[in-house]
């Protein structure tokens, strides 16, 4: 069996607020996206789909590992991690496969991205820069049309970000269906109705890419993958380890494997990509990994891959928090363990965004209300849990009854049972997967980087053979790369984001994962490096291939090359 393209669309900061999920999920009746309604349509759409954590790096790491943040080091937002040897990032299982691996061209994976990772990652990565036609390919597009901060942009800015929503698909803010966590105020039903038209300009961006796929003859052997990181940029959504932090779309086309029109109820995370995109490949799935293959390689699905779907929210930036939750088909519980602590600390960037500054306007307002000797009236109680001084230490939702988690139910003696049943399944998890969030942050660095020195991956051996050029690195978890492209290159420094996001060092050369013998004829020069996420590059080891003197003879120099 030929092995599947994939195809990857991702995007920000969304709960599923897609046509195809009216009467699932409370709001989507507002969307306009026939793109991605058509593609739902022509495949699976998943109901019960969780990210691992609120906020995009924890999250995104989790995709591309199949590991669960807490477990691996990759919770806090943001960190440069060091995970365990036997974590790499998903597309190298597919490139050791064969594959042609793209990526455009976020990354954001909390570790730095090494150029090992994918053939091309860069604005103009594509699958149509293959080599060859006939090589299967992974390519991953991550849309940033609704992230967060395309909510608040300025008039001119946003009309121009939105250019593709039509007038008649624009949204009334009159209209907007506001949860009721949120007050009904001009500045949240903006916020709302402009969230609602960048989905409607994101679905625009994925109906080219479908195009595309359709004009190269290629739609019929491609599976298509979409998802969303985590919940909208709003207070108690992104970053609040709720729902609507947490709820995800995820669909799948699969022409010709999946049935169109499939649903399916089951609860997933995010993180079960990973082996599930091996698995419907045909390559093995490995044991390190903490996510389960949703279907195999026969469109096969697993009935109930998941009993319970657990994620944390840790340190945001400034805000130092730890919070875990598990959910299960009708009920989620939230564990804080700084109860003292707002949900909706003080953060640079976030307060500096419209609905953040509503809500801490409106609560100022109603301690002016107070030291008048008036009662507060400009918020409702439940409005008031999320700018609060504090919180409980225990939340319980029945969010089939109550998806929006008004009722806090912790304390309800009618459920007492289930709260002791997610208790435990929490604790449980926690003692399974290790949970690293328990560590003091700094501790934790100090263990990956004593002194503060990061630890180097050691150089690759190089050796000529009769089979090719071999290469090895004694470094555990290390994965070797090459290159005939010399160094000297001079190209633009990365900058302040490039870094944040651990995008690959754009050196101006082609980065091969080693994976076989290299052939290369008498007289090239090759570079061989090695790299080991969380670690520093290997120093490069150069050769020129020269069989003067014999198969097992080669020149070798090691360079002090560190980029």
């Amino acid at each position: 069996m030929k092995p599947p393209n994939i195809v990857w669309i991702s995007t920000h900061d969304i709960n599923p607020d897609l046509g195809c999920y009216r009467g699932i999920w409370p709001g989507a009746e507002d969307a306009v996206t026939p793109n991605l309604d058509r593609l739902a349509a022509e495949g699976a759409r998943y109901d019960n789909a969780f990210a691992s954590a609120p906020v995009c790096a924890p999250a995104r790491s989790a995709i591309m590992t199949g590991c669960f943040p807490t477990a691996i080091g990759t919770m806090h937002m943001r960190s440069k991690a060091v995970p365990p040897p036997e974590v790499r990032l998903l597309p190298e299982y597919f490139r050791e496969a064969g594959y042609y691996c793209t990526n455009n061209e976020f990354t954001d994976f909390q570790v730095a991205t090494p150029p090992t990772t994918f053939n091309d990652c860069s604005s103009t990565a594509h699958w149509r820069n293959r080599p060859d036609p006939e090589t299967p390919f992974f390519a991953a597009f991550h849309g940033m049309a609704t992230h967060e901060s395309r909510i608040y942009y300025a008039d001119k800015a946003f009309a121009e970000t939105t250019r593709n929503v039509p007038p008649g698909a624009r949204h009334d803010p009159a209209k907007a269906p506001l949860p009721p966590y949120h007050p009904d105020t001009p500045v949240f039903r903006r916020a709302w109705a402009r969230y609602s038209d960048l989905i409607t300009e994101m679905d625009h961006w994925v109906g080219g890419l479908l195009a595309q796929l359709e004009e190269d003859g290629l739609a019929g052997s491609t599976m298509v993958v979409f998802w969303s990181d985590h919940g909208p940029g709003m207070p108690r959504a992104k970053r609040w380890p709720n729902e609507a932090g947490l709820r995800e779309p995820l669909i799948v086309r699969w022409p010709g494997t999946i049935r169109p029109g499939t649903v399916r109820t089951e609860l997933v995370h995010t993180m079960d990509l990973a082996p599930t995109m091996l698995a419907a490949s045909g390559l093995p799935v490995p044991a390190h990994m903490h996510g389960n293959a949703l279907f195999d390689r026969n469109g096969r699905f697993d009935d109930g891959p998941n009993q319970f779907a657990y994620a944390g929210r840790d340190r945001m930036d400034e805000a130092e928090d730890t919070s875990r939750t598990v959910r299960d088909a009708r009920y989620r519980y939230i564990r804080h363990y700084h109860p003292d602590r707002s949900g909706m600390q003080h953060l640079q960037y976030a307060d500096g965004l419209a609905t953040w500054a509503e809500f801490r306007d409106l609560a100022s307002r109603e301690a002016g209300q107070l030291g008048r000797g008036l009662k507060p009236d400009l918020l409702t109680d439940l409005q008031r849990s999320v700018v609060a001084a504090g919180r409980p230490a225990e939340e319980l939702y029945d969010v089939r009854s109550d998806p929006h988690e008004t009722v806090n139910l912790a304390d309800n003696p009618d459920h007492e049972a289930d709260l002791q049943r997610l208790r435990s399944a929490l604790a449980d998890w926690q003692e399974r997967y290790g949970d690293l969030g328990m560590l003091p942050e700094r501790a934790l660095i100090e263990q990956w980087r004593p002194g503060g020195k990061p630890r180097r991956t050691e150089a690759p051996d190089v050796w000529l053979t009769a089979e090719g050029l071999m290469a090895r690195c004694a470094t555990a978890g290390s994965s070797v790369g090459w290159t005939i492209d010399p160094p000297g290159t001079e190209m633009p420094t990365a900058g302040p984001l490039d870094e944040a996001i651990g995008a690959p060092p754009n050196d101006g050369r082609r980065w091969n994962l080693y994976t076989a013998p290299i052939q290369a004829e008498e007289g090239t020069a090759v570079w061989v490096r090695a790299w080991r996420l969380g670690f520093e590059p290997s120093h490069e080891v150069s050769t020129t291939v020269s069989r003067a003197t014999g198969p097992d003879a080669a020149a070798v120099t090691t360079t002090g090359s560190a980029n």
